[in-house]
């Protein structure tokens, strides 16, 4: 079974949310992603301008066949989405706080679509009334959260004590998370909940420099890195699968059987049981 990387913006120079996104560029970036220890992914769309987003969803689903702007979460909206992928969208990251009734949630779950929670702040009533309604996950856990946190009452340790949520997502390339917290989720959730994702840009893979996600600025420091042009928050990654690996292998202490598990057995199973419980 070959790695399955749930949240991929881009790869080595490669923007997928380039409005002129070529045939050529997306191969480009699927082979360097293999290249270098990859596998399968999830092309990801970025929030942005509804037209914006389901032009791009549109133009990855027509390449696969021949800033971040802030929505609330409605079901015509998640209709066009799903529609402009033709079959193809298979996660959708969404603010359950924003979801009125839970109703764009239910909807995205009864179509067998991986429902999950990010960049967002739910109380824990919240997040427990959107895991009745199909919430299945949660995006990147520690990242795209506020950089203060109530010692006691935050998002992460709502998450974390969120037994009824399937599963859990991680960006383990030791930048955005410490290694001792990604030792720390694991130990909470357990290993077979965690999903570890690269959420590389087309910053991935190239180095230090200035690059580009959906119109932003992406600065890469010689860490690796990438930065908003105004250095006040990371803007992705730029880590390839196999960096995943390395760290979950030499800095987080993981098994090779478990490496396994958060990067293939997992986040193959987390879009199967969605698409089963449709």
């Amino acid at each position: 079974m070959q790695p399955l990387d749930l949240q991929l913006n881009g790869y080595k120079g490669i923007d997928f949310n380039a409005d002129g996104l070529s045939a050529l560029a997306l191969r480009q970036a699927c082979a360097a992603v293999r290249a270098e220890g990859g596998g399968r992914m999830l092309a990801t769309v970025i929030t942005d301008r509804l037209d914006r987003m389901t032009a791009r969803i549109g133009r990855l689903t027509e390449l696969r066949a021949a800033d971040e702007l802030v929505l609330p979460a409605t079901v015509t909206a998640a209709q066009r989405l799903v529609a402009a992928g033709r079959g193809l969208v298979r996660l959708v990251t969404l603010a359950p706080e924003h979801d009125a009734g839970y109703a764009t949630t239910r909807w995205l779950a009864d179509q067998g679509i991986l429902v999950s929670a990010g960049h967002c702040d739910p109380p824990v009533d919240v997040l427990d009334r959107a895991i009745d309604a199909g919430l299945a996950a949660f995006t990147h856990l520690g990242n795209g959260c506020p950089l203060t946190l109530h010692r006691h009452d935050n998002v992460i340790q709502r998450v974390l004590a969120a037994d009824r949520l399937r599963w859990v997502m991680l960006i383990p390339d030791a930048v955005h998370l410490p290694p001792a917290m990604v030792r720390t989720v694991i130990r909470a959730v357990g290993i077979t909940r965690v999903i570890a994702v690269t959420d590389a840009t087309a910053a991935g893979g190239m180095g230090v420099g200035r690059f580009s996600l959906a119109g932003q600025e992406v600065l890469v420091d010689a860490g690796g890195a990438a930065w908003a042009a105004d250095r006040s928050h990371l803007v992705g990654s730029t880590a390839s699968m196999a960096r995943i690996r390395q760290v979950l292998r030499d800095l987080v202490g993981l098994t090779a059987e478990e490496i396994r598990q958060t990067t293939e057995i997992n986040p193959a199973r987390a879009l199967a049981d969605a698409t089963r419980g449709a």
